[in-house]
């Protein structure tokens, strides 16, 4: 969804309206999860995708209607769908799409949603499936509000208390504003990125939770050149950091959201970091790395790994112990880094990382789907 929402924006700002499809439901062995997204602009850019390629025709069809019409629209394509076109997953799983038109001039919700990712900001959007108000967004940027009706000198700004803006009600239905059902689901999604399809008095209202997750990447190298890129392409807010004047050039890094010069353990010690954080420790030098991995592993991240070999693993750890870390402590530590691909070049040490935090994240065996006999989507 970040990547589709930041190219819908740049297609509003160049006066191109065109169609957001988001996947809302799924079932079985759908190749693609709730939330994931595609757009086609009017003049027949496509960016993203709703499933591995079975439905995606489909879809880009549906959207070119809904651009000409600008009525939102839902499809189910699987064994219990509309079969739209006669297509539907070649997995056997379903899939509920929701395309809605996105016009090219005025205030629309997805340029706030487009501005809160690029600043690693948490949000969560709120959009009727179907009744009257079918399309319309609700979304929460930290504490804000904004609704499709909103436009920028009346939109409330991120930190405004959030009951100053409740949202507009979905249909003539009382009790139940779109705005108010985000903000009741807000305390236990904002933050934590799923989906969810909810049901109001005036409808189904699918929610959203989008949370960008940081890599922090110690040391300026060049598998921190690759490791940034790739990082970025996965979804996650890039923080590059290293001591070292002359590599930390923010032109190295174009796919990092910041470039930091300042010693890796005083900015870890400053900045937020969270379970859906992941820190990557290459700087491969005792200086840095003993009192960065000290710090680091005393907070609550969710993934810490340090580059090294075997023997330079087992000198750290006899100097993290030194330095009080605890046994429990050092046994969140993976070291060395990444999974087993036979990587030698940079990039595909940086591919071996990345394949270590999606396994980590979703929870993979790292082994090849050959032989596995366990559900390929579980």
């Amino acid at each position: 969804m970040e990547t589709v929402a930041e190219t819908v924006s740049r297609w509003r700002a160049e006066g191109i309206p065109c169609a957001l499809a988001r996947v809302v439901a799924t079932g079985g062995s759908a190749p693609l999860a709730s939330g994931t997204a595609m757009a086609v602009s009017a003049t027949g850019e496509v960016i993203g995708g709703v499933s591995g390629g079975c439905v995606d025709g489909a879809v880009y069809t549906l959207c070119r209607e809904v651009t000409a019409d600008g009525r939102p629209t839902t499809a189910v394509f699987g064994p219990d769908g509309d079969e739209l076109l006669a297509v539907g997953p070649t997995c056997g799983g379903s899939l509920e799409v929701l395309v809605e038109y996105v016009p090219p001039h005025g205030g629309h919700p997805v340029d706030r949603v487009t501005a809160a990712l690029r600043e690693g900001r948490p949000v969560v959007v709120a959009t009727a499936l179907d009744g009257p108000r079918a399309g319309e967004w609700a979304v929460l940027v930290g504490t804000a509000l904004v609704g499709n009706d909103d436009d920028d000198e009346d939109s409330p700004h991120p930190g405004e208390p959030l009951g100053d803006h409740p949202g507009e009600p979905l249909g003539d239905h009382p009790g139940e504003p779109l705005g108010e059902l985000l903000c009741a689901r807000a305390t236990d999604t904002l933050g934590r990125p799923g989906t969810a399809v909810l049901d109001s008095p005036a409808g189904r209202v699918f929610v959203q939770s989008l949370a960008p997750p940081r890599l922090l990447v110690f040391g300026a190298t060049a598998f921190a050149e690759a490791l940034v890129r790739i990082g970025a392409l996965l979804g996650y807010w890039v923080t590059v950091c290293d001591a070292r004047p002359v590599f930390v050039a923010p032109e190295r890094f174009p796919a990092a959201a910041e470039v930091v010069r300042c010693w890796p353990h005083e900015f870890l010690r400053r900045t937020r970091v969270g379970p859906s954080t992941a820190i990557c420790v290459l700087t491969h030098d005792p200086r840095f790395d003993i009192p960065l991995l000290t710090e680091a592993l005393r907070t609550d991240a969710g993934y810490i790994g340090a580059m090294g070999s075997r023997r330079t693993h087992t000198e750290r750890l006899t100097s993290l112990r030194e330095a009080g870390v605890g046994e429990s402590e050092l046994r969140r530590l993976r070291s060395p880094i990444g999974l087993d691909l036979g990587a030698r070049t940079a990039a595909e040490t940086a591919v071996s990382i990345a394949a270590e935090l999606v396994a980590h994240h979703r929870g993979g065996t790292g082994a090849p789907l050959t032989g596995l006999e366990m559900a390929i989507h579980r």
